[in-house]
């Protein structure tokens, strides 16, 4: 509705205050005779002066009945037509006050029943009610309860009285504390700490000079004193590094951890892999990955080598220790006077590295140690190999309790080396033999070239050797004449063989004759052949299945195959780095569904399995499916005996 009205009827509102002018206009005024005063008019700086004729402008304005808070613009989702569709009409009614009554409409069936009850009780009642004989004898009239033609209806209840449970604490004690902080302050307390160390120090050596029998407490009290230092921080930063990495890498991190394809339903029995992180260190780009290797009690941390296969591009080399934690730079670093070409840690003593180089030497590193010179050097030994060694392997401890493990090398030979004492003890296994086609008075010349090693998974005295010739030999620690068994299994260079973590008759081989070969070591000829039409630079089995290995090529493509669910072609033949970019190695994680594979740049990049490359048996309701090394020897089995 319109509402029209004056300004000029608010005139008088203008005024603001009147203000009595004593003191400030300089009128004395004697105390009782303000009224005498005269008031003046004070006018605020901020009033506007208006004419009489905008005074007496009539101003409309108009009431409606809808709420200013009312939402404009509400959406909400239509499932018919797939998307937001907005709301037209918009409740504007505002409810202020709400209260359940408790009426009833006289004319309703329920007023007239109660009316009728009403009466019963009122003839009921008798003429004793005061009530009752004041109308009879028409002093008044009965008086309704209810103005409105309604009849009240209520009942009444015994509430319970509410209880307030509380408690106090005395609140926590507070203060405020504030400081400053220059260089020489600093300086001071670091120096007063350094005298506070030194007299106690001086104090516990003091203590257990003069007797000898609590050398033990004073080397432990030493020890005390010298972890008391500064040099903490380290372990304290390096957690710090690997909570930044963390959270730069958290997308990388949650796909690792949580992420599994979905599309691998619409794939059949295909699988995918997917890219995790990619670790390089800036002073290995001229170098290519020439050995990867797990840490058995570390989960999360591998071993790098780093040389060349090149002869020509020989130069130093470098051992790195990567940990997922941390993938932006390596835990350690270990500088080699020529490349590496193999390295092996040891499975139960995590710190302890065997390393083969270029140029015939093996070597033992001991992470422990803050130095990055070998604690094991075979340099100075005249039992070293002349040729590049190209795998080492970590066996049990001997008789002596004295750690031990074998080395295979171009030069033919495949040597025992003891660790004793402060050198390197060796003690030649077996040669390999010379290949029938070389003539006699060459065959002291040129040795055959062993390029790959393994030992049996169970029969730890039984091994495997590759050749560069094409030839698997297997042999025996301790039948140092001959080899046991000759495997025409290549007819170019064999890149690696390896052992079946599970079944204990089966081995795989590759090579750059382009196939990957899988073995029964009763049979001559291979159970298995794949030809992956370029050269295969490694293969590896899957620590979770007997059935499941991958391979890398040098088109740096990554081959996953699985022959419980295809004997014929790879699950997944996936690219993983960039073009002209060779692929040497391949590792399965222990634990994690993750492979690393290692590049001819420097590179070692992290793959996680889709879910297709890891199937598992489904689990019926109320069975529970055998699991254990007896399945997947079963099961590998069971493809071996339709082949013999």
């Amino acid at each position: 509705m319109s509402v029209p009205h004056k300004v000029g009827s608010v005139k008088s509102k203008q005024v603001s205050s009147f203000v009595m002018q004593d003191e400030e206009e300089g009128l004395d005024t004697a105390e009782g005779e303000e009224w005498m005063q005269g008031k003046t008019l004070v006018k605020p700086p901020d009033q506007l002066d208006l004419t009489e004729a905008e005074l007496n402008e009539e101003i409309t304005r108009v009431l409606k009945a809808s709420n200013p808070n009312a939402p404009q613009n509400v959406v909400r989702y239509s499932f018919k037509e797939g998307c937001y569709k907005p709301i037209v009409f918009v409740d504007q009614m505002a409810i202020h006050f709400e209260l359940e009554g408790n009426l009833v409409h006289k004319d309703s069936d329920e007023g007239r029943r109660l009316m009728a009850e009403q009466a019963e009780v009122d003839d009921g009642g008798g003429d004793e009610r005061p009530d009752n004989v004041a109308i009879k004898a028409g002093k008044r009239e009965q008086k309704l309860t209810n103005q409105f033609n309604f009849n009240e209806r209520a009942s009444q209840t015994i509430n319970n009285a509410p209880r307030d449970i509380s408690c106090q604490t005395e609140p926590p004690p507070r203060a405020n504390f504030s400081a400053t902080a220059n260089q020489w302050e600093i300086y001071d307390f670091y120096v007063e700490e350094l005298q506070r160390r030194e007299k106690s120090k001086e104090k516990h050596e003091g203590q257990f000079l003069n007797k000898e029998e609590d050398r033990s407490k004073k080397k432990m009290i030493q020890a005390e004193t010298q972890n008391d230092d500064i040099s903490q921080l380290a372990m304290v930063v390096k957690i710090i590094e690997r909570m930044v990495n963390q959270n730069i890498f958290d997308d990388v991190a949650q796909d690792f951890m949580y992420f599994e394809d979905a599309s691998d339903e619409f794939r059949g029995e295909k699988g995918t892999l997917l890219p995790l992180w990619t670790f390089q260190y800036d002073k290995a780009k001229s170098l290519s990955v020439t050995a990867l290797c797990w840490n058995h009690k570390y989960n999360d941390l591998f071993a790098v080598g780093l040389g060349s296969h090149e002869f020509t591009q020989q130069g130093g080399g470098l051992i790195l220790f990567y940990t997922l934690k941390n993938p932006s730079y390596p835990e350690f670093i270990f500088n080699t006077a020529s490349g590496v070409m193999c390295l092996d840690i040891h499975e139960h003593l995590s710190y302890l590295v065997a390393v083969g180089l270029y140029d015939g030497c093996v070597a033992v590193y001991n992470l422990k140690k803050k130095t990055d010179q070998p604690i094991y050097n075979s340099r100075a030994s005249s039992g070293k190999h002349t040729s590049a060694v190209m795998q080492v392997k970590w066996q049990k401890d001997d008789l002596d309790s004295n750690h031990n493990f074998i080395s295979v090398s171009a030069d033919g030979r495949v040597v025992s080396w003891t660790l004793v004492k402060h050198e390197l003890v060796f003690t030649d296994i077996i040669k390999l033999p010379v290949i029938d086609t070389i003539p006699d008075d060459l065959k002291d010349v040129i040795p055959t070239v062993g390029t790959s090693l393994d030992f049996h998974k169970q029969k730890d005295y039984s091994f495997l050797v590759g050749t560069e010739h094409g030839k698997i030999h297997k042999g025996s620690k301790y039948y140092s004449s001959k080899f046991l068994e000759k495997y025409d299994a290549h007819f170019m260079n064999i890149t690696r063989v390896r052992w079946n973590p599970f079944h204990p008759d089966v081995f795989i081989s590759c090579g750059w004759d382009w196939m990957v070969k899988i073995w029964d070591q009763t049979m001559k000829s291979p159970v298995f052949t794949f030809e992956l039409k370029t050269s295969v630079t490694d293969v590896a089995w899957a620590p979770y299945s007997s059935t499941v290995f991958a391979a890398v090529t040098t088109d740096g493509k990554v081959h996953v195959f699985d022959l419980n669910i295809n004997k014929y072609e790879a699950l997944c033949q996936q690219k993983v780095v960039s073009k002209k970019t060779k692929l040497f190695n391949i590792e399965f994680n222990p634990v994690h569904p993750i492979i690393i594979v290692g590049d001819d740049r420097g590179h070692v990049t992290s793959l996680k399995l889709s879910p297709n490359l890891r199937k598992k048996p489904k689990e019926k309701k109320g069975q529970d499916l055998p699991k254990g090394p007896e399945v997947e020897i079963a099961k590998m089995e069971q493809l071996l005996s339709s082949l013999r």
